[in-house]
C-alpha cells in the first residue's frame, strides 16, 4: 500500500509518543493532522517536528488545537477533512494521579474516546489504531504476557484502557466494517536521535527514565527505587522498556495492516522488546550512557506494582512484520542526548 494520499488524524500528536509517530508518518509520505489540547504537551513539540522533517514534508502536517471531550471540536475537524484513519493517543497516563483523581481519568480517557467514535462513525471513518497499555494485564500470572491472557486492571488508569478495549470490541462486533488495532505498549523510553524531541513530563515524572534523566541533569536530587526485595536477580522490579522510535514504527506497521486487511476486526498486539530489564540495570545503563552517577534511595515496594512484566512479541512480528530494533543502550543514549540538550524540557528553565 502506498501511503501517499492517505490522511491520518493523530489525537494527542503533540505528546511524547504522538510527536515521534508523526515524524515517522510524514517521512512515510502520509498526510497528518494533529489534534491536541496541550493538557500534558506543548506547541514547541509540533514546531520541532516540522523542523525535523523539513519544509517540504511539513506542508503535509496540519495542527488543530482541540479537545476530544468537546464534540464540536471534532465535528468541525471531520466536516472539513476526510480522514482515512485515526491514531488515537490522546489521554492521561499517570497511575498515581488516576488513583487520586479517577473522575479526571474517566472524563479525559473515556468521554474523549466515546466522542471520537461517535464523530468517526458519523463521518464514515472507521479505521483506528488505539493506544492501549500493558497495564491491561494487571499482575500477570505468568510471563511473558501474551495477547490472549485474561485482562485485569490494578488502578483507574489501567481500568480506562481496559474499558476502552472492551468498547472497541463491542463497536466492531456491532458494526463489522470497523477495523481497529489495539496496541498494548510496554514502557516507552528514549527519544528521537536528533535530541530535538523527547519526553517532557509536567511536574514529577511518573516513569523511570524521565526521573533518572532529571536526576542526571540536576533537577531532582536522587532516584527513589521502589522495592528491593522482589524475587528478581537484583531485587528490583523488572519491566520491558521499548524505544519510542520502535514504538512509532509499530504504529505505521499497524496502519498498513488496517489498510491492507479487510477482516482484521478488532485485534490487540503487544509492542515491547520481549526482554525484561530491572530498575537497577536501567540505572546502570543510564549511568554508562551519561557518564553521571545517579544517587539512588532504596524504598519499600509500592502497592499495586507487579514484580516482572514483559511482552511476548511474536504476534506483532508475525502479523505486522514489526520487531523492536533498539536495545537498552540505544534507549539510554538517545534519552541522554535529549536530556542534555533540553535539561528543562521544551520550555527551558522557568
Amino acid at each position: 500500500m502506498a501511503s501517499s494520499g492517505k490522511h491520518i488524524l493523530v489525537t494527542g500528536g503533540a505528546g511524547f509518543i504522538g510527536s515521534h509517530t508523526v515524524v515517522q508518518l510524514l517521512k512515510d509520505e502520509f498526510t497528518v493532522t494533529i489534534i491536541d489540547n496541550f493538557d500534558n504537551s506543548v506547541m514547541e513539540a509540533v514546531d520541532r517536528v516540522r523542523d525535523l522533517v523539513g519544509p517540504q514534508l511539513s506542508q503535509k502536517l496540519e495542527f488543530v488545537k482541540g479537545d476530544l471531550r468537546n464534540r464540536d471540536d471534532l465535528d468541525k475537524l471531520f466536516s472539513k477533512t476526510k480522514f482515512d484513519a485515526v491514531i488515537h493517543f490522546a489521554g492521561l497516563k499517570a497511575v498515581g494521579e488516576s488513583v487520586a483523581n479517577p473522575r479526571r481519568y474517566f472524563d479525559f480517557n473515556l468521554l474523549g474516546t466515546i466522542n471520537l467514535y461517535e464523530v468517526m462513525a458519523k463521518h464514515d471513518c472507521k479505521k483506528m489504531v488505539f493506544s492501549s497499555s500493558a497495564t491491561v494485564y494487571g499482575q500477570p500470572e505468568k510471563i511473558p504476557c501474551v495477547e490472549d491472557f485474561k485482562l485485569q486492571a490494578l488502578n483507574p488508569y489501567g481500568r480506562t484502557k481496559l474499558i476502552l478495549e472492551e468498547i472497541a470490541r463491542d463497536i466492531q462486533k456491532a458494526e463489522p466494517e470497523w477495523r481497529i488495532i489495539l496496541l498494548r505498549y510496554f514502557n516507552p523510553v528514549g527519544a528521537h536521535e536528533s535530541g530535538r524531541i523527547g519526553e517532557d513530563p509536567r511536574g514529577i515524572p511518573n516513569n523511570l527514565l524521565p526521573y533518572i534523566q532529571q536526576v542526571a541533569v540536576g533537577r531532582l536530587p536522587e532516584l527513589n527505587v521502589y522495592g528491593t526485595d522482589y524475587p528478581t536477580k537484583d531485587g528490583s522490579a523488572v519491566r520491558d522498556y521499548i524505544h519510542v522510535m520502535d514504538l512509532a514504527d509499530g504504529h505505521i506497521a499497524a496502519l498498513r495492516k488496517l489498510f491492507n486487511t479487510e477482516n482484521i476486526g478488532c485485534t490487540a498486539y503487544n509492542l515491547g522488546t520481549g526482554n525484561g530489564t530491572s530498575v537497577l540495570e536501567m540505572v546502570a545503563a543510564f549511568e554508562k550512557a551519561s557518564g553521571k552517577k545517579i544517587p539512588v534511595k532504596m524504598c519499600p515496594r509500592r502497592p499495586g506494582d507487579a514484580t516482572a512484566v514483559y511482552a511476548s512479541t511474536e504476534k506483532a512480528q508475525k502479523e505486522l512484520g514489526w520487531k523492536a530494533k533498539y536495545g537498552v543502550e540505544e534507549m539510554c543514549r538517545d534519552q541522554w542526548n535529549w536530556a542534555s540538550n533540553n535539561p528543562w524540557g521544551y520550555q527551558g528553565k522557568k
